[in-house]
């Protein structure tokens, strides 16, 4: 009996890795239309932030993603993977939770079921990825509504993708998500902008510079709305990682020039093994040599190392010099 069991239970086994990656984003490799994409550095917790006017008050909701992993230390549900907080201006109550995308709990059929498309299939001239993340409920006049988010990162090779992310810094100075205190100091530090980008977290960023804040950020708020019966959030990404070309951070270059040498190497490499072979077989076959004499300017090779040897030793000599007695020999 056990036999057929063991049978019944190795199909779902093989399955397991197909079913794994059908409702998770690996960050790892993202392959789209024979291309391929690398995200892990873009992994952990990032905020942006919106700001609606709601007279005598305004409404500021702090959306925090994190594509790679569900998100910790979040007043979301576990599994969450985008979360918005809405806190009223001033106030650190919190008005709302919202999980916008995640694998909620099982069995629930709340699952993130990732959709990657290239965005040059819709637009020749825009370079990046669009993804789609579901999973989401969150009720809304009685009545329940299905979340989703879409995040179209682009391509610019002059960004990581974490400039003026506020989340990322809160995280490497006290390994804190920044998901409870980000609206607080996001309302705190002024959101008095209404241009709807959020610009209220009180970075570095907002205060230097030229350019206003919401070009300054790589990820950028761009609409939150209902769609007939969902709810969709929909975010901008600028970074380098998004780039077709992009390899080992230089955007490609590097990447295309120690292909250039590999190659280089390998055709050097079988040119000589076939001169050897061809040498070897031609000797062999006219004169009927053997051994060292099989291959191709033997003798020459014999002495290889005793070539390597002379040299080595004029190069010592060159580099240390005639010495003291500038040159000149003892009489």
């Amino acid at each position: 009996m056990r036999l057929p069991q063991q049978a019944s239970s190795l199909p779902l086994f093989i399955l397991l890795p197909a079913l794994s990656s059908a409702i998770n984003l690996d960050c790892n490799r993202i392959v789209v239309d024979g291309k391929a994409w690398t995200l892990s550095s873009l992994a952990g917790p990032h905020s942006v932030y919106n700001v609606v006017d709601h007279p005598p008050t305004s409404i500021n909701t702090t959306y925090t993603l994190d594509i790679c992993k569900p998100l910790k230390h979040t007043e979301c549900p576990s599994g969450t993977m985008i979360c918005g907080v809405q806190r009223s201006s001033g106030e650190d109550k919190i008005l709302g939770a919202i999980p916008i995308a995640g694998n909620f709990v099982a069995g629930s059929g709340r699952m993130l079921n990732p959709k990657v498309t290239r965005l040059k299939s819709t637009d020749s001239q825009t370079e990046g990825l669009r993804i789609e993340l579901h999973g989401g409920k969150y009720p809304f006049n009685g009545k329940d509504y299905k979340q989703a988010a879409v995040i179209e990162m682009k391509c610019d090779r002059e960004r990581t993708g974490l400039e003026g992310d506020w989340a990322a810094k809160k995280t490497k100075r006290d390994d804190n998500d920044g998901s409870d205190d980000g609206g607080k100091d996001g309302g705190k530090d002024g959101n008095d902008d209404g241009n709807g980008d959020g610009n209220g977290d009180g970075s570095d960023d907002d205060k230097k510079g030229d350019k206003p804040a919401d070009e300054t950020r790589s990820l950028r708020f761009k609409s939150y709305g209902q769609v007939d019966e969902l709810f969709i959030l929909r975010l901008d990404w600028l970074t380098k990682y998004a780039c077709e070309d992009f390899e080992d951070g230089e955007g490609g270059k590097s990447g295309n020039h120690w292909g250039f040498f590999t190659w280089l190497i390998v055709i050097l490499f079988l040119c000589t093994a076939a001169y050897l072979i061809f040498g070897s077989w031609l000797n062999y076959n006219r004169y009927g040599a053997r051994g060292w004499d099989l291959l191709p300017h033997g003798d020459t090779i014999r002495d290889i190392p005793y070539i390597l040897k002379d040299w080595g030793r004029k190069v010592v000599n060159t580099v240390q010099g005639p010495g003291s007695r500038g040159g000149y020999s003892a009489v």
